[in-house]
């Protein structure tokens, strides 16, 4: 806890939980809602893996850089969990490898010096795998770590995944000249490629049937799960990805802690938890070329057909910064989200500080929101963005509420402090602020389509927010 640091006025404190209780109502008792962390934590266990070790080095990898360890790796992951699991040992050294598949009760542990160097040829991340891209169920390129309906699987230790994506291969794929795309070159952006992927979503063409792959330029995610449970990961750090870094879907009971992440490509978000079931966050860094950590659950008609929300989110003492929000929930929202809680992190050259962002294309409901305890150095666009018209428009009008924010310092907004829009037939309602604190912003605030918007102990350029 680092209360002490935010000079605030924390002699109000019984006054803001009274107040908080009062407005969100977050439960049948009106009690604090952030009583309910514990409750989250104490719910998550660790995975627990069998000790035995296995290491890559006696299957055949060599840590030369240069060797393909693929096989050696994937041996090894097998016979660990043929076994019935235990660590699989990445010892000291530099591996290069193709995707790497994790089975159940397998704990992939990198040694202190150990680096997976991750091949950049398309070719190697196939055959396709099930998989979700930017909120859509596809066939496409495997993950570089990828697990699906597995249970009790890790990623440990003091070592490092180096995509080694660059603008010289994955990247361009995004199709934009700073990314190293130039005129002429393939992209996601063709038509036969994302443009294809959105439009057989919205006619629910099976999933088995959106064969995407060669020749589509949609960039694998770097860790995904997909359908599992008991999942950890910890201590590693994480470098230069194709695109989402830490991707777990549809999966519960997850722990991600200690982790450095480091990329700054296109949508190299840091943490990307879609439709899964308590999440515990805690003690991370992130360096992103996009959102530090975005909460998710589907974009549009695919998400609501599978209409699972992310819930019992837990983020703590995490560093955040330089991508475009330190703090996001969205866009791909569709399933809805719930109970996410955000305290005590330290935020810096970020677009946005807290972005929360949706529209009528996608629907859902986003609910019990809570951020408290947060520092944040520089902002370039805003402080604080809740949108409830991201992007494309629609019939599924979002419901946004229940949101708070409270002993919250911004050192210097940039464009604004405030911002939140909602619709008139689905306002964005029940928003409660304290102990707030924005500084050096032009725009102070902005509100649109909004109800029971609640300011305590709020300031926006040294004046009270009332």
């Amino acid at each position: 806890m680092r209360k002490d640091k935010f000079g605030v006025v924390f002699s109000s404190v019984v006054y803001v939980v009274l107040v908080v209780s009062n407005v969100l109502n977050c439960n049948a008792q009106g009690s604090d809602p952030w009583e309910t962390v514990a409750k989250i934590t104490n719910n998550i266990k660790l995975p627990v893996f069998a000790k035995r070790d296995f290491l890559i080095t006696q299957f055949g990898a060599k840590p030369d850089g240069v060797t393909n360890c693929s096989n050696a790796i994937k041996q090894a992951v097998e016979a660990c969990h043929n076994a019935g699991g235990g660590r699989v040992v990445v010892p000291a050294g530099s591996y290069f490898t193709g995707p790497v598949y994790l089975k159940s009760n397998v704990n992939l542990h990198l040694e202190k010096g150990a680096t997976l160097l991750f091949s950049t040829n398309p070719d190697d991340y196939l055959p396709l795998v099930y998989t979700r891209w930017e909120g859509v169920e596809l066939m496409n390129y495997s993950p570089l770590v990828y697990a699906f309906k597995e249970t009790n699987i890790a990623i440990t230790g003091e070592g490092t995944l180096n995509g080694q994506a660059t603008k010289l291969n994955w990247w361009p794929w995004k199709g934009r000249s700073e990314c190293g795309w130039v005129k002429g070159m393939p992209s996601q952006k063709d038509t036969d490629c994302r443009p294809a992927l959105l439009a057989m979503a919205e006619v629910d063409k099976p999933v088995e049937d959106r064969k995407f792959g060669n020749g589509f330029y949609l960039r694998p995610q770097f860790i995904q799960p997909y359908c599992c449970s008991n999942v950890q990961i910890e201590g590693v750090t994480i470098i230069n990805s194709p695109m989402w870094i830490l991707n777990p879907v549809l999966c519960n009971n997850i722990t991600i802690s200690n982790v450095k992440i480091v990329s700054d490509g296109p949508n190299t978000d840091g943490c990307d938890p879609e439709s899964c079931k308590d999440v515990w966050i805690k003690d991370c860094y992130f360096d992103t070329g996009d959102d530090c950590i975005a909460i998710k659950s589907g974009r549009n008609r695919d998400g609501r057909r599978i209409n699972v929300p992310c819930e019992n989110i837990v983020v703590q003492n995490c560093t955040l910064i330089n991508g475009h929000a330190g703090i996001g929930v969205g866009s791909e929202i569709s399933g809805g989200v719930k109970n996410l809680f955000f305290e005590n992190c330290k935020i810096n050259n970020t677009s946005w500080a807290v972005r929360i962002k949706t529209s009528s294309m996608r629907g859902g409901t986003t609910e019990n929101v809570h951020i408290r305890n947060i520092e944040a150095g520089k902002t370039n666009v805003q402080a604080i963005c809740i949108t409830m018209m991201y992007e494309d428009s629609g019939p599924n009008f979002p419901i946004l509420k229940d949101i708070s924010f409270s002993d919250f310092i911004v050192k210097n907004g940039g464009e604004g402090g405030v911002f939140i829009e909602g619709y008139p037939e689905s306002p964005a309602q029940n928003i409660l602020f304290n102990n707030v604190s924005i500084s050096n912003v032009k725009t102070p605030y902005k509100f649109s389509n909004t109800k029971d918007i609640t300011f305590t102990n709020t300031l926006i350029n040294g004046k009270k927010v009332d």
